[in-house]
């Protein structure tokens, strides 16, 4: 079996796996596992990126022993490094929950904008970060790097822009499949920030003696959602996937982009997949509301154990409360359960009065935005979908899948919970010989990966439409 390393960096902590494939099939084994915890500074939320490049570090060297051909990495979206003239780092990246992106102004018609580039305008979406970053740092760049470039960049000192982490910046044309070179003028970049793209499969370099492995590094998909649909486990194309962890990414995957003004309006994005595919998902806030209420409850000392929660909350009452998790109050970083118990008030429901409820009403409420996204994909892209796939971290919560699948009303497969890491290692198998198309993908990871199947109860669907009415969804 060859054996590959797979760097997944996630909004709160980062894993280091090594996948063996024997073409067949793929057995993954967790090597280093290392939290990610922002910076406040005086002048922002920042990623601590020094301190990620040393535990990625870290993780390759752990992974010598398995003798890997190539390493492959991924992370989250929108996120960037400014490099100056002889590619040092001009500052810590900042956070894409940063505040400084609010008062966003669009350089063009937004719906040009949007027929251009197929994004949600989101505050936090790389063209607006970039017209609100300092304008003398941005006049002392000579590059601007994704986060997964940047490292790809101190590994091998080769510069590049992997195209699905490019497709979520907003300064992408989604038809030419390039940079915008209309919309960066009008946004004021200059045009030389932008690296030459690159597609995942390609070979970056050799890695840097430093990291202690013989091999390559290979762009994979390198935004972690491309790499995570990569290894949904479905035959045929008429599938729903969430991709659910801090956020639940909620789509379709099509040959081409949906570039409608009803789209456009119903705030889906168009990003780039593998094999030219078009991931077409609506952001949902995910599970990073129950994250934050965990986050909040630890520091007044109470037991905030993920699967407590989940037991808890099984036995507690249904659709008392339901929130929108997309409603921007729950966007930044801080007291999430005073910001449930608000939305609660300013909309005559009941405030949580436990965890236990306080998660219930997450679940409930998740289950309710997955479905408005699942039903607003399908019928925009008229695309017919048959059933849900449930990946990452949150296809381990069985009350969340069989929420989703009672809402949905529809089956929901769950799994795999590493999702992304076996895109990202099969896409490297691929570029190493290895077969190289999506549905050879998946086959491996249907060979490989246990999932669990969930039935919806459709005697609840009167139940899920009021729960959707009760917060302005369908």
């Amino acid at each position: 079996m060859s054996a590959y390393v797979a760097v997944d960096l996630g909004a709160s902590s980062g894993r280091v796996i090594v996948g063996a494939v024997d073409g067949n099939r793929v057995e993954l084994t967790e090597v280093h596992r290392f939290a990610n915890e922002p910076v406040e500074l005086p002048d922002g939320l920042h990623w601590d990126v020094l301190g990620l490049y040393k535990e990625v570090l870290a993780g390759l060297r752990a992974a010598e022993p398995h003798r890997p051909r190539s390493a492959g990495i991924d992370s989250w979206a929108v996120d960037y490094g400014l490099l100056d003239a002889g590619g040092a780092l001009l500052g810590l990246p900042y956070h894409y929950r940063d505040r400084r992106t609010g008062d966003r102004v669009d350089p063009l018609d937004p719906a040009e904008m949007y027929r251009r580039t197929g994004l949600a305008q989101q505050p936090f979406n790389t063209l607006y970060q970039l017209r609100a970053d300092d304008p003398a740092r941005l006049a002392a760049a000579g590059g601007m790097l994704m986060l997964p470039d940047l490292f790809a960049y101190w590994l091998t000192g080769e510069r590049g822009a992997e195209r699905t982490n490019a497709s979520t910046t907003q300064l992408y044309n989604a038809i030419a499949r390039d940079w915008d070179d209309k919309l960066i003028a009008a946004a004021g970049l200059p045009r030389h920030l932008f690296a030459r793209l690159r597609d995942p499969g390609t070979v970056i370099g050799p890695l840097r003696a430093a990291t202690g492995l013989d091999g390559t590094l290979v762009a994979v998909g390198s935004h972690d959602t491309a790499s995570a649909v990569a290894a949904v486990p479905a035959t045929g194309d008429r599938f729903a996937y969430i991709s659910c962890g801090t956020w639940s990414l909620v789509g379709v995957e099509l040959p081409s982009p949906v570039l409608t003004e009803a789209s456009r309006a119903a705030g889906f994005t168009n990003e780039a997949g593998l094999d030219g595919t078009i991931r077409y998902l609506r952001n949902v806030m995910g599970l990073w509301l129950l994250q934050e209420c965990q986050r909040a409850w630890r520091a007044v000392g109470l037991s905030a154990e993920t699967a407590d929660l989940v037991a808890a909350a099984y036995t507690a009452p249904p659709f008392v409360s339901v929130v929108n998790p997309d409603d921007p109050t729950f966007l930044p970083a801080g007291d999430m359960p005073a910001r449930i118990d608000a939305y609660c008030r300013r909309t005559d429901q009941p405030v949580p009065a436990s965890p236990a409820a306080y998660a219930r009403c997450v679940f409930d409420s998740l289950a309710v935005a997955h479905r408005a996204a699942v039903r607003g994909a399908a019928e925009l892209s008229g695309r017919d979908v048959d059933q849900v796939h449930i990946v990452g971290g949150g296809s381990r919560n069985d009350l969340l899948c069989q929420l989703t699948a009672d809402a949905c009303g529809l089956p929901v497969v769950a799994g795999p919970v590493e999702a992304t890491a076996l895109g990202n290692v099969l896409v490297q198998a691929g570029a190493d010989g290895g077969p190289r198309d999506l549905a050879s993908l998946r086959a491996v990871v249907r060979a490989s990966q246990p999932t669990r199947r969930f039935e919806p109860d459709r005697a609840a669907a009167k139940a899920w439409d009021a729960a959707a009415a009760r917060i302005g969804v369908r």
